[in-house]
């Protein structure tokens, strides 16, 4: 009785969490790019526009639902779904406290890898069953993009695992006496970055780049289906800035404050950071950000993860006041090197 209890109530916290995170980056991101792009954003819907999120939601519900006379319509209708019930799934093993959350895996980090992946499955349904040029190549562009930085964002994350000592993402956070991004300086900055190219976040963004391909996958997708893609593009995003707060900046952890707000902060802290990146850098071509990740990013996860064993092997990350300036000194020294030995090829950026 109580199992069916705790699975009810972490069932409803965590859809909670999802749906008001998901509503608040929308508001968050397109005012505050409004902001850094010297324009109000919303501000017509409720005070300050918050009620801005809601308007399009309904607006895009009420939409006529259009279906391709040649697309294959079971795929079709399965492929949002497909999406968002994986990215919705990555949260059961969050921890929002000490403790609380809906399954305490001690393969916490296997169970996100292998769960969010299948995102990319839902996202080729779409594209290939749409029967449109345009859909199909954002599907290919995800799959292509999607595989080759899952090795560098693995790597990053296998650093804060060796630190721990653990696969359970509790036990990772009780571990940070220090947060791991003073400890991993290096591995941190893969991880966002490797994250923000599984998400297609700008400058990253080459799966639904409108300037190319429409829309990409969602190309012929309207309505409610549409809305579903929308809902688990923001919901990567949150798991994105969740699972960084809680591998690198502590997650719950923190004093004075209840552990929730703790989370909640560094979780917006993480947010911000992504959508500043939106709003400066343009988007890479396609053979920029493979390149980006097999002769940049790769190389120095590689390293990463060599540099973390030897600490560990050695015990110096247990000498805080030695490992802390290390690691940072090292990351710097080797993202310069790594910079002058990487060549994209020449051109430029589409912006």
């Amino acid at each position: 009785m109580m199992d069916w209890l705790h699975f009810g109530v972490f069932t409803l916290i965590i859809f909670v969490f999802v749906i008001t995170g998901v509503l608040f980056f929308i508001w968050y991101e397109r005012r505050g790019l409004g902001r850094l792009q010297l324009r109000p954003g919303p501000n017509r819907a409720g005070p300050f526009g918050l009620l801005q999120p809601l308007a399009d939601a309904v607006k895009v519900l009420l939409k006529e639902d259009i279906v391709p006379a040649l697309a294959d319509k079971p795929v079709h209708f399965l492929a949002p779904m497909v999406a968002f019930v994986p990215a919705l799934a990555v949260f059961a093993v969050v921890p929002f406290g000490d403790g609380a959350m809906l399954a305490d895996l001690n393969i916490g980090i296997l169970y996100i890898m292998a769960v969010s992946s299948v995102v990319v499955i839902g996202i080729f349904m779409a594209g290939w069953s749409s029967s449109n040029k345009y859909s199909l190549l954002g599907a290919m562009r995800t799959i292509a993009q999607e595989v080759s930085y899952e090795i560098p964002l693995v790597l990053s994350i296998l650093g804060a695992v060796m630190l721990a000592g653990s696969l359970s993402l509790n036990d990772i956070v009780k571990a940070q006496n220090v947060p791991f991004a003073l400890l991993q300086p290096l591995g941190f900055l893969i991880y966002m970055t490797a994250a923000m190219a599984e998400i297609n976040r700008t400058p990253f963004d080459l799966l639904e780049a409108d300037s190319e391909i429409i829309a990409g996958f969602q190309t012929e997708y309207s309505g409610m289906k549409f809305g579903l893609f929308y809902l688990t593009e923001y919901a990567e995003t949150l798991s994105v800035s969740v699972i960084a707060s809680t591998l690198f900046l502590g997650g719950w952890a923190g004093p004075v404050l209840p552990g929730i707000l703790w989370l909640v902060i560094k979780v917006v802290a993480v947010f911000s950071f992504i959508m500043w990146v939106r709003a400066t850098f343009p988007r890479l071509r396609i053979d920029q950000v493979m390149a980006f990740c097999w002769k940049f990013l790769l190389p120095l996860a590689i390293l990463n993860l060599l540099l973390t064993a030897g600490l560990v092997l050695t015990g110096l990350n247990d000498q805080l006041w030695l490992a802390v300036p290390l690691n940072l000194g090292l990351a710097a020294v080797l993202v310069v090197l790594a910079s002058r030995q990487f060549r994209t090829g020449g051109g430029h950026a589409v912006t």
